[in-house]
């Protein structure tokens, strides 16, 4: 559907252009043959750059904050474009058409000013068109987010009677536990941190980094507890992360799929490793488990809701701030996801 609205307004758009270069000023001047001309050559040259300028230059350089270099490459096009057209216009339209038009020399700053303004008045009149389509759509994402968390926090709200029942008679019996069976009791423990989580951490917008890690980790010891030694894991962070904050259960998936679709379906011993790690700009988390080769498995990647709800999470909630990579090996399936961090992503503790 949206192809075919693009696709029917790009060919209203620029007919009415062509219409308004041809007979719009033939009618004025009564040389039809000449302006006919005239708006085969303005045509391409317009069209050429509201493209280039809004679906290239804007999304790959404006949008991702490298606005010098979309101002450069503007200008720099359309003055190529521009040029182009008055050689040909120059040397080869005006000689027939238009012989009164050569007492002007071939570089004329004020027709080139009055050129420019033109073009990009055109390509602000194309770009209008995407740029509220973009508006709408992005305050229609900002309405799905609202919805989605209106409605978890109404399942929160009513999920949270027995689990926090269930969490506080965990606690007595993790007392219990811990005088007779200590192993006992700090699975219980882990158990118990799992679930705090649950209830206190995820109705936030966004929670401490060091939070939701130490939430893997807890889910971690309990699957040690099931897999035993069939399992080697490992957790390691590279980098200060204190002062930052995510979007809670957004990492979790991606852990549970190394074993639902890795060490669950292997035969073999297995591996999970959990590298995280800050840069600059962004904070990123490699997440890697092996796989037997053999294994007929079920691609997180294509199928699974996991990872279909965290990609959809991403999209709303860091739109063009986040990369999120798949790597399929032979014998092992790697996931690495890299996050933009904002200045109201982080949080300074202070002294």
């Amino acid at each position: 559907m949206r192809s075919t609205n693009d696709t029917a307004f790009n060919a209203l758009f620029w007919l009415l252009y062509f219409l308004y270069q041809w007979l719009g000023l033939a009618s004025l001047y009564g040389d039809y043959d000449g302006y006919f001309i005239n708006a085969c050559m303005a045509l391409p040259v317009s069209l050429i750059f509201s493209v280039v300028a809004v679906h290239v230059f804007f999304r790959h350089y404006y949008q991702k904050d490298r606005k010098a270099a979309f101002y450069l490459g503007a200008i720099l096009v359309s003055l190529a474009l521009l040029l182009a057209r008055r050689y040909v216009n120059y040397y080869f339209i005006y000689p027939r058409y238009f012989p009164q038009a050569l007492n002007m020399p071939f570089i004329s700053w004020a027709k080139l000013l009055v050129e420019f303004v033109n073009l990009y008045a055109i390509t602000g009149l194309y770009a209008l068109y995407y740029f509220i389509r973009y508006w709408y759509e992005e305050r229609q994402r900002v309405q799905e987010l609202l919805q989605q968390n209106t409605r978890a926090e109404l399942d929160l709200l009513k999920a949270q009677v027995q689990p926090h029942f269930v969490f506080n008679t965990l606690n007595n019996i993790y007392a219990t536990a811990f005088k007779s069976s200590p192993e006992t009791a700090v699975l219980i423990a882990h158990l118990s941190g799992f679930l705090d989580y649950n209830l206190y951490h995820t109705s936030r917008d966004k929670v401490a980094l060091t939070a939701e890690i130490d939430y893997i980790r807890h889910y971690i010891e309990l699957q040690k507890n099931r897999y035993g030694k069939k399992v080697d894991l490992s957790v390691n962070i590279f980098d200060e992360i204190n002062d930052l904050q995510i979007a809670p259960l957004l990492l979790l998936p991606l852990v549970e799929n190394c074993f639902k679709h890795g060490v669950g379906d292997s035969v073999e011993k297995s591996w999970v490793r959990i590298d995280a790690s800050r840069e600059v700009e962004k904070f990123s988390i490699m997440i890697e488990n092996s796989r037997d080769e053999i294994s007929e498995q079920i691609i997180p990647n294509v199928g699974g809701i996991g990872l279909l709800n965290v990609r959809k999470r991403l999209q709303l909630i860091y739109p063009r701030q986040h990369e999120l990579k798949i790597i399929e090996g032979p014998n092992s399936y790697l996931v690495i996801l890299k996050i933009q961090i904002e200045k109201n992503d982080q949080v300074f503790n202070r002294r």
